[in-house]
């Protein structure tokens, strides 16, 4: 059976130009520490990594700092600081809210103190996108950069968090951006790497890689790329809804990420379609990456004011620059028929 993969936001493929640029630092042996010259040669990939990510999120170079990933960025911005935020935010960035601000029945959020508080760009479930407002302490950026404009330097956000593996990267591997003067406390100490903020030696490899799937990214937005996936993310949705009458499109009045579809059909368990639609070749998910292997609703469409029992119907796909025509309505076709499958039983 040929498997389709339709979950982008849990994890996108990586790009080839992220694979050969992680090949190439594969054969680099110095530290980027060292001051030699193979450790140069290493410090000068980590540094082209650097300018390419910066690129890619209208920042500065020096306004990069290198982690393991968007949950270690979030520690970083956020430890410590008593900021309040909504409750449609991922794990990684609730785990360090002090306290909760309400949202809308779209998923908007509305702040009276910015400074306080950290907003995602786009929610990795619904794929609403936030406006975001001028003085935001953090933004979570890391489910709309490589899909929708985001300039970190005209953003008005003073730190946000990035991954690598969200836009063709590898997985382990992503950054926090800190607008140039702003002092970040640094969670991992030592060696005084990144700027004295995060220590430890460098993931040259990750870093390669994440620079280069960074650049490829930029370049595919900037292609009008997305706006083709936009198009099959509505295709997908009219066949859904011209089969289910019944079925919720979350956000749909909303601006979303263009890949993201999130729909309730009721009666019809999350997790049940994510299993159903898995036997028959489709890669989805019931939420985050990050919860749907919990027995729980989502706590996002929850916030949005869906009840429990809604919430625990949802299924989240998000296409790709990669996905077809043919595999977006062979999905809504299999769906259709395991929808059909399951009314009858209830019948």
């Amino acid at each position: 059976m040929d498997r389709v993969y339709l979950d982008w936001n849990a994890t996108a493929p990586l790009r080839p130009e992220a694979r050969a640029a992680m090949l190439a630092a594969m054969d680099l042996v110095g530290n980027p520490s060292s001051v030699h010259a193979e450790g140069r040669a290493a410090k000068a990939l980590v540094e082209k990594a650097r300018r390419q990510v910066a690129a890619a999120a209208g920042a500065e170079p020096g306004e990069v700092v290198f982690t393991s990933g968007a949950t270690e960025a979030a520690a970083l911005a956020l430890a410590g600081r008593g900021f309040v935020c909504a409750d449609i935010e991922h794990d990684a960035v609730a785990a360090w809210c002090a306290a909760s601000i309400p949202v809308d029945a779209a998923g908007l959020v509305a702040l009276a103190e910015p400074g306080g508080a950290t907003v995602q760009l786009a929610n990795s479930e619904t794929g609403v996108v936030q406006p975001l407002p001028e003085g935001l302490a953090v933004t979570d950026a890391t489910q709309g950069l490589g899909k929708i404009p985001f300039a970190f330097g005209w953003s008005g956000v003073e730190t946000a968090l990035i991954s690598a593996h969200k836009l063709g990267g590898p997985k382990g591997v992503g950054a926090l951006l800190v607008k140039g003067g702003r002092e970040i406390d640094p969670r991992i100490r030592g060696g005084g790497q990144e700027a004295g903020r995060r220590s430890g030696t460098e993931n040259l490899i990750g870093i390669a890689g994440f620079g280069a799937a960074a650049e490829a990214a930029a370049r595919d937005l900037d292609r009008g790329v997305w706006d083709r996936v936009a198009e099959l993310r509505n295709i997908l949705e009219n066949s859904i809804a011209e089969s289910e009458k019944e079925t919720i499109f979350v956000g749909k009045g909303a601006n979303r990420l263009p890949n993201t579809s999130c729909f309730i059909t009721p009666g019809w368990k999350g997790e049940t379609q994510v299993m159903v639609m898995d036997l028959a070749g489709y890669a989805v998910s019931a939420g985050s990456a990050c919860s749907s292997g919990k027995v729980k609703a989502s706590r996002t469409l929850r916030a949005m004011g869906y009840d429990e029992g809604l919430a625990a119907n949802a299924l989240r796909v998000s296409l790709g620059p990669e996905t077809s025509e043919a595999e977006v309505l062979g999905f809504a076709a299999a769906w259709a028929r395991e929808n059909e499958k399951r009314r009858a039983r209830v019948r």
